[in-house]
This record gives C-alpha cells, sequence and structure tokens, in this order.
C-alpha cells in the first residue's frame, strides 16, 4: 500500500507540474527546440514580492533543478537581460557530479513579467532567492554562482545570510562572474542609458516589439528570441533594467559584504568583456578580497567575454571543479 499511496502522489505532482507549464505556455509559439526542451524540464512556484509598492504581489516563478539531489549542491544566479537559459552549455558538463538549481528571477525568462508599476528590486530578487533555497529545492550545504547582475543579488543575499545569527544553509563557496559590480569603472552601452530614460526606453522598447519574431536560423539566437518574446519579456526589459539605480546605490554597501564574508571565493573574469572591463575585478580583487584571510582566487579567460559560462563553458566547468575539489 505504501508504494501505491507514493506512486499515486508521485504522478499528482506529475500531473500538477505539467499543466502549470501547459497553463504559462497555453497561446505561446516555440520556434526553438533548444527554448522549448529548456522549458519542458522545469517547472514553477509561487512567490510573494516583499517589495512594499508591489502590494504583495504574487508571482510564478520559473526554475529547473539538474543531477542527483545526493551529490554536492550548486545554486546557479543568472544575469540581465537573459536567464538561466545562459548556463544551458555549463550545467551538462557539471551535472553528473553536482546537484544544480537554477532559477529565473521575475521579469525574465520563463517566469511572470508583471508590468504596471511592479517594481524589480535586487533586494527582493535575494528574498526570493532564500526561499528557493529554503522552500523551493531544499539546499541546506551549497556553492552559490552568480553573474553579471546576478553578482548583485548575490551579494544581497550574502549579506542577509551573514546578518543572520542561526541560517538555515550554510553558503560552502561563492563564484563571481563579469559584473558592472562596481559601476563607476564600467562601460555602459547606449542600451542601458535609454531604459533608464523616460522617453527613450518606451520608443526603445516600442520597436524591439514591432520586430517581427524570428522563426528560424542560428539555434541559440532562435532560443533566446523564444525566451524574450515569453510573457512579453520586451516590455519587462524596460522595468527590470532599471536595477542599475538600485545597484548604484547600494554597491559599496553589497562590496563591503565580501570583506566580511568568511566564505572562499573564486572570482572569474571574461578578459574580452567591453562593458565590464578588467579595471572592475581588479578593484575589487585589491579593495575586496586581497587581504581576507580566507581562500580567494581570481581566475582570467583571455578568450572570454561577458558570457564565460556560454562562450568557454569547459574553461569555467575547470574553474568550478578546482575550487569545490581543492
Amino acid at each position: 500500500m505504501p508504494s501505491t499511496l507514493a506512486s499515486i502522489a508521485l504522478a499528482t505532482l506529475l500531473s500538477v507540474a505539467t499543466s502549470s507549464l501547459l497553463a504559462q505556455a497555453d497561446d505561446f509559439t516555440f520556434y526553438s527546440d533548444l527554448a522549448q526542451d529548456w522549458y519542458e524540464g522545469g517547472d514553477y512556484f509561487e512567490w510573494t514580492s516583499t517589495t512594499k509598492n508591489n502590494n504583495e504581489a504574487k508571482l510564478n516563478v520559473f526554475y529547473q533543478t539538474f543531477g542527483d539531489s545526493s551529490k554536492p549542491q550548486l545554486l546557479i544566479v543568472h544575469g540581465f537581460p537573459n536567464s538561466s537559459f545562459d548556463f544551458y552549455k555549463l550545467i551538462p558538463l557539471l551535472q553528473d557530479d553536482y546537484y544544480i538549481a537554477a532559477l529565473d528571477f521575475p521579469g525574465s525568462g520563463f517566469s511572470d513579467k508583471p508590468l504596471d508599476g511592479f517594481s524589480y528590486m535586487l533586494e527582493d530578487n535575494a528574498m526570493l532567492l532564500d526561499y528557493f533555497v529554503r522552500e523551493v529545492v531544499e539546499f541546506d550545504d551549497f556553492a552559490l554562482f552568480t553573474h553579471d547582475r546576478g553578482v548583485s543579488i548575490g551579494l544581497a543575499f550574502l549579506g542577509n545570510y551573514l546578518d543572520e545569527p542561526n541560517p538555515e544553509y550554510n553558503i560552502n563557496y561563492h563564484f563571481l562572474s563579469n559584473s558592472g559590480m562596481f559601476l563607476p569603472l564600467a562601460n555602459l552601452v547606449p542600451f542601458q542609458f535609454a531604459l533608464l530614460d523616460a522617453q527613450r526606453g518606451p520608443a526603445l522598447i516600442a520597436s524591439r516589439k514591432a520586430a517581427p519574431r524570428m522563426t528560424e536560423g542560428n539555434p541559440e539566437s532562435l532560443a533566446y528570441s523564444d525566451i524574450f518574446k515569453f510573457n512579453d519579456g520586451d516590455s519587462a526589459l524596460l522595468h527590470v533594467g532599471r536595477y542599475l539605480l538600485e545597484r548604484a546605490e547600494n554597491e559599496f554597501r553589497w562590496l563591503d559584504n565580501l570583506s566580511r564574508s568568511p566564505i572562499p571565493v573564486a572570482y572569474m573574469w571574461g578578459l574580452l568583456d567591453d562593458i565590464n572591463p578588467i579595471r572592475i575585478p581588479n578593484y575589487v580583487w585589491l579593495t575586496y578580497l586581497n587581504e581576507r584571510d580566507v581562500e580567494s582566487s581570481f581566475w582570467i579567460l583571455p578568450t572570454a567575454g561577458h558570457y564565460p559560462q556560454r562562450e568557454k563553458p569547459v574553461e569555467v566547468a575547470k574553474i568550478v571543479r578546482t575550487a569545490l575539489n581543492g
């Protein structure tokens, strides 16, 4: 009887997960097998925003897990303007030896992308990450891998973790990769400035939405096109892109979390990143990491740009293994 009940429970869970996915994609046509496969491999959980003026809005958040749950845990945190799909080349290189969890933050990927005055805040994302770890994937001892905008989310998340006298989990390693985490040294592009402009921003988004959908071509480009179009991602860009204002206001406080953290760090950087040049990690390393007593390492990938996990996934996987295995 217990095995029968377990089978029924599992079938029910699978049915609910499938129904949730179908409901989200009910009116959407995929042109990319890559994007559709990524979507169908995931599930949703509900998150209630902690940002005051979001009035406790409830959102469907997309996530995936990979590998054997008995293996060491690895939490992946994506950047802007993309989603967890940014790691589609890296994850297969690690999932045999690690239990990996990744989510799409609201406004990104396959998660809800509310408009109408919704505030996409990094601090709220940090609270979401804590909820995801505790209540959804139930990680208890994990490495944290962050990229781009996800670095700021990770630093806010780290600060909350360090301030908690009795945390419910342990962060055993911290990876940081290509991020404008210190804006005075970043080379912001016109697209980023336009998103912050009250007139140019809406005009830019309108032009993106007016463009015909990509229906064929390079498989990776087609996948990103599908993911951007899901849940009107073009419109959400205008709102999510304002995270730069919150980063500017909090970047010194968040960077200080690195200095006071007892967690080993692997800091990796694609040297060919034009937006976030090498002067950013040089400054952060010398100011916040170099004098720490705890283990820290600085990795430069000379032939990678802003997306090392996509451009040099084999090398990034080696860095992860070297750091975690000693």
